[in-house]
């Protein structure tokens, strides 16, 4: 049985903030620090509701230039401190599957000198949902919103 994910339903974020990792961290897995980047501008995210352990809730909202918001659930997969997440919004809080899956994301970080390195892989239940992924702008939002992780990361 092959473990090989097939590529044409993954994108991938790698890249070094140039802050801490014990920063980083602290961005990914504190509510009142997650709201500050999460989102790339102008987008913001109102709330995050977490619960960071393996099956905890991972629950966002987010809210676009014109006020609507865009409420967002999944767990967390798995938690290996200050080095992996990995998250799904394929099933809700106690397991239950949502309507709508879509990804299943794992970041890692590891120091790379007085930096981090930042490796973000979203992996898609279909290759429709990747592309509909791409299209919504994974590359520049993920960037942007790494962009803002890391200015924040580096004021803790």
């Amino acid at each position: 049985m092959s473990t090989e994910f097939p590529k044409n339903r993954e994108l991938v974020l790698d890249r070094v903030i140039e802050a801490p990792r014990a920063a980083v961290w602290r961005c990914w897995t504190e509510p009142d620090l997650l709201v500050q980047w999460f989102t790339p501008a102008p987008w913001t995210t109102k709330s995050a509701d977490m619960d960071v352990r393996a099956g905890g809730r991972f629950n966002t909202v987010m809210q676009d230039p014109d006020g609507n918001t865009h409420p967002n659930t999944g767990i967390y997969l798995e938690i290996v401190d200050g080095e992996k997440i990995v998250f799904t919004d394929a099933v809700n809080e106690g397991y239950e599957p949502s309507e709508n899956p879509f990804m299943v994301g794992t970041l890692t970080f590891a120091d790379e000198g007085n930096a981090t390195r930042y490796r973000a892989i979203v992996r898609h239940f279909s290759e429709e949902s990747k592309t509909r992924h791409e299209e919504m702008g994974f590359h520049a939002g993920w960037n942007a919103a790494a962009d803002q992780l890391e200015a924040l990361a580096k004021t803790l």
